[in-house]
């Protein structure tokens, strides 16, 4: 008796724990980074708002999700897939395909900002703040996670890339047509022509000159 009970409360426990595990992975989440305190750095005290590794460490990411930097004109996002760019704090070195800076650029300092960013490749994912020569990524502006494939890119995300750009053509340039001289007749008689054309200016111009 007691063995069947032990047996079904097992069971019940395992449909549980299934069932959060669907439930979890019917939906996408949005993550605000660093909670309430949100993505900013003090530069009095040197010190962030949150301790964002600590953060990351008690979240699941999955594919479609995305990451809320509620922030201001001051700060800046960068995401990288790249390990070396990570841990150099620095986007010197980074490639254009596998790191992209959100933020930064605005001319208002210190304007409330919102930064979303979608989560699209599966694995490790970096983000860091790149202010300041990285001092801000070296004093905790960092953190790392990983993102499970959960239920896959959504339509809206799962776009392909568009194609390179490629400059158009430049217009070709559109001369005269050649002229082709047709003779008539024959090469022989467009000489003739030629000559006799030159004998009458020759007496012309002799009229002229002995009248």
């Amino acid at each position: 008796m007691a063995m069947a009970a032990n047996m079904a409360y097992l069971t019940l426990l395992a449909l549980s724990i299934a069932a959060a595990g669907v439930e979890s992975a019917t939906r996408y989440t949005n993550h605000t980074v660093g909670g309430a305190a949100g993505w900013f750095f003090n530069d009095s005290s040197n010190t962030c708002s949150a301790n964002y590794s600590s953060w990351a460490a008690n979240q699941t990411f999955d594919l479609g999700d995305y990451l809320i930097f509620y922030t201001n004109t001051n700060m800046t996002v960068i995401q990288t897939y790249n390990l070396t760019t990570y841990q150099s704090c620095s986007t010197d070195d980074a490639l254009d395909t596998d790191t992209f800076q959100y933020g930064g650029g605005d001319n208002q300092f210190g304007v409330a900002e919102t930064m979303d960013v979608p989560l699209t490749i599966e694995g490790p994912n970096y983000f860091f703040s790149d202010a300041d020569d990285g001092f801000q990524c070296r004093q905790g502006m960092a953190f790392e996670i990983v993102v499970n494939h959960g239920l896959g890119l959504p339509p809206s995300l799962n776009q392909p890339p568009p194609p390179p750009y490629m400059a158009p053509p430049l217009p070709s340039v559109v001369g005269s047509p050649p002229i082709t001289l047709q003779p008539t007749g024959g090469g022989f008689r467009a000489c003739a022509n030629l000559a006799w054309v030159v004998s009458v200016v020759l007496l012309a111009v002799g009229g002229i000159v002995f009248g």
